[in-house]
């Protein structure tokens, strides 16, 4: 019994750690963060590219109000997976810490500072009483001194630089696809093509112009800027990656990516 009361409270405890140096608080957000549909970042030569799978659960909700792509300044964009709200608290923050830091040095704030501020700020809520982690991870991608850079943001509150990389449901499977078909040196309309493949192989290798979200930040003019549905359904109907309307009715009845749409509403 006494065996049994101790594992509770390295499971209760968000500050406690277990025997075996683990904090399950942090485990359990990451578990959180696989039932959010996916979300895509690739690097390219001159931009980066983000994709998100934002399919909606019911045909009667409206698409737009699907949040997983994220500008948080002109030349930053954000994609989440996992719980909504915890998304946009941190985005919010991002966005303060963007502005901040142009109000007090008169320049745009850098990619992988502003990655280490979210997670700085992230790591508190993992060895404070009373809190919880933040349930959701974020792809963080811009333009930096004329560079691309990408990275991802964990519950832990650990920053990681990828040249490519996904997140939320079907991680490891889309994980190997990009690994297999990245290369150095692609363009932003090679990533994005490449980032709609990835995201496929989730959804029987097909998606619906309303059902996906693209952004991309070049170097050349550093602004986010999100794609349209009509520019997204004419890249998958080249890459005949286009569902067709039967196909998307039952995309959009019933629910999106790794979520349960009975107890998930709250995760993307």
């Amino acid at each position: 019994m006494q065996g049994q009361s101790q594992q509770q409270a390295y499971d209760r405890g968000i500050t406690i750690f277990s025997p075996d140096g683990r904090l399950y608080q942090v485990e359990y957000a990451r578990e959180a963060v696989k039932r959010g549909t996916a979300s895509v970042g690739i690097r390219a030569e001159d931009g980066v590219v983000l994709a998100a799978d934002k399919r909606a659960r019911s045909p009667l909700m409206e698409p737009e109000s699907i949040e997983k792509l994220h500008k948080a300044d002109d030349h930053v964009g954000v994609a989440s997976a996992g719980h909504v709200a915890d998304a946009r608290q941190l985005i919010d923050f991002a966005r303060r810490q963007a502005q901040v830091n142009r109000l007090r040095y008169g320049e745009a704030i850098g990619i992988e500072t502003l990655t280490k501020n979210i997670t700085d700020h992230i790591q508190q809520y993992t060895q404070v009483g009373g809190a919880r982690p933040f349930g959701v991870a974020l792809i963080v991608g811009g333009i930096e001194n004329g560079e691309p850079r990408l990275f991802e943001t964990d519950p832990s509150g650990t920053p990681y630089e990828w040249q490519a990389l996904s997140i939320g449901s079907d991680r490891s499977d889309l994980r190997d696809y990009l690994e297999a078909e990245y290369e150095e040196g692609l363009s932003i309309d090679e990533a994005i093509a490449l980032a709609l493949d990835t995201l496929a192989q989730s959804n029987d290798g097909e998606l619906s112009p309303d059902g996906v979200g693209v952004a991309t930040i070049a170097v050349d003019d550093e602004q986010y800027t999100e794609r349209s549905p009509d520019e997204i359904e004419a890249i998958l109907a080249e890459r005949d990656l286009l569902a067709t309307d039967e196909e998307a009715e039952d995309d959009e009845s019933g629910g999106a990516g790794g979520d349960d749409a009975d107890d998930a509403d709250d995760e993307e």
